[in-house]
């Protein structure tokens, strides 16, 4: 895990590895920013949607159980939104280093598309 300080907030840039360890452990919210159409198409099971273009901190869950990781598709999209949301008052933010490209490249499991039917299915 990265560790960047900014002002009096942590922004932490998460591997894979740590991302699944922590969903496994049931320790994370993990938010996909990515559009609705990426999202649909493949995704993390268990991350729920709140695509960059409609973000607003105010839809955020709070942190006092669990703490949020944002993911995108590469890390560009999550790590924006993750200072969007230290801007807010956020003081301790999270997210997928790489996206889910890294996510895939780890060959972690995921809900993609059966090109066939169209219909989700899980990829392991």
């Amino acid at each position: 895990m990265k560790v960047e300080e900014i002002g009096q907030a942590i922004l932490e840039s998460w591997t894979a590895d740590e991302v699944q360890t922590a969903l496994d452990a049931e320790n994370i919210i993990l938010i996909d920013v990515r559009t609705p159409q990426e999202y649909m198409f493949e995704h993390v099971e268990g991350a729920l949607l709140l695509p960059l273009a409609f973000f607003s901190t105010k839809a955020l869950p709070g942190q006092s159980e669990k703490r949020i990781v944002f993911m995108c598709g590469s890390g560009v999209r999550s790590e924006k939104v993750s200072r969007m949301a230290i801007d807010a008052g956020i003081a301790r933010v999270a997210h997928l280093e790489g996206g889910f490209a890294a996510w895939k490249g780890s060959n972690k499991p995921y809900i993609g598309t059966n090109m066939a039917t169209g219909a989700p299915h899980k990829i392991d």
